[in-house]
């Protein structure tokens, strides 16, 4: 006999914990925090299709985008192969309201030669202004990150991270 779980209990249970700010980034285009947890059915599709393997499951089982692992190719996959409608319009919406930081645990910041992220930025909002006689230092064009993560998981200090805004999930 298979027993069945009970998702809108454990919901209940785990309402007060998503009240918070999250600490992850849920699927590009999702509507809201609430939303995505009140209606996410935890099929796993997203996880099957996403062509390169970025979302995991929280310990809620939920699917969450781990930048840490590679960068989001914003193919829309995930959104295609969900049946709830949990997420915004891909074309008139940005996928995630976020803002790249690079802590002092960069190389470069540490008067090592490093631009692993700026080389694989594809939106270029990572510079790196020539100064003479110094090793050049990490500017980040927020306006133009895109937030897929890229330079996340290619930063060998792991110096760098995505940090969701204030309007992420409201």
């Amino acid at each position: 006999m298979v027993e069945s779980i009970d998702v809108a209990r454990r919901r209940f249970f785990t309402a007060a914990a998503n009240k918070e700010k999250p600490t992850t980034f849920r699927l590009p285009w999702s509507k809201s925090e609430t939303n995505f947890t009140e209606n996410c059915t935890q099929c796993k599709q997203c996880i099957a299709v996403c062509e390169t393997s970025i979302i995991k499951r929280d310990r809620q089982g939920f699917p969450y985008v781990d930048f840490t692992v590679n960068e989001c190719t914003f193919c829309q996959k995930c959104v295609e192969a969900c049946d709830v409608d949990m997420f915004d319009d891909p074309d008139k919406t940005r996928p995630w309201q976020a803002e790249l930081e690079i802590t002092d645990k960069c190389l470069a910041k540490s008067n090592i030669y490093c631009q692993s992220c700026r080389d694989i930025c594809d939106a270029q909002a990572i510079k790196f202004p020539l100064l003479a006689n110094q090793v050049p230092q990490p500017e980040i064009i927020q306006q133009d990150c895109t937030a897929c993560g890229a330079c996340v998981s290619t930063c060998p200090q792991e110096a760098i991270t995505l940090l969701q805004t204030e309007s992420c999930y409201e």
